[in-house]
């Protein structure tokens, strides 16, 4: 069971400068996979995490609002780090 949540230092960087909101909310994620572990988060619908694609494969991304994401990768010693903290755009689907 994964519940070992790292963050880059890239991201760590990245919360110093996004509303305090998201980072509360990607908090309290992190707290809700260190109890539950990955597996059992990955169910709760709210997250919307989800598998990503094309140059992001590989990766998987939690939804903090609307507007942030956050993306992230299992390691190899099967821990989770995070490796970005971005703002989404709408975009065209």
């Amino acid at each position: 069971m994964i519940n070992r949540v790292e963050l880059s230092k890239f991201a760590q960087k990245q919360l110093k400068k996004i509303p305090r909101h998201i980072v509360e909310n990607l908090a309290a994620w992190v707290d809700d996979v260190e109890n539950r572990g990955l597996e059992n988060v990955r169910k709760t619908p709210g997250y919307h995490d989800e598998p990503l694609k094309g140059a992001r494969l590989g990766q998987r991304s939690i939804r903090l609002s609307s507007s942030y994401r956050a993306i992230y990768v299992i390691t190899a010693s099967g821990e989770v780090e995070f490796v970005i903290v971005t703002e989404v755009t709408k975009h065209a689907y």
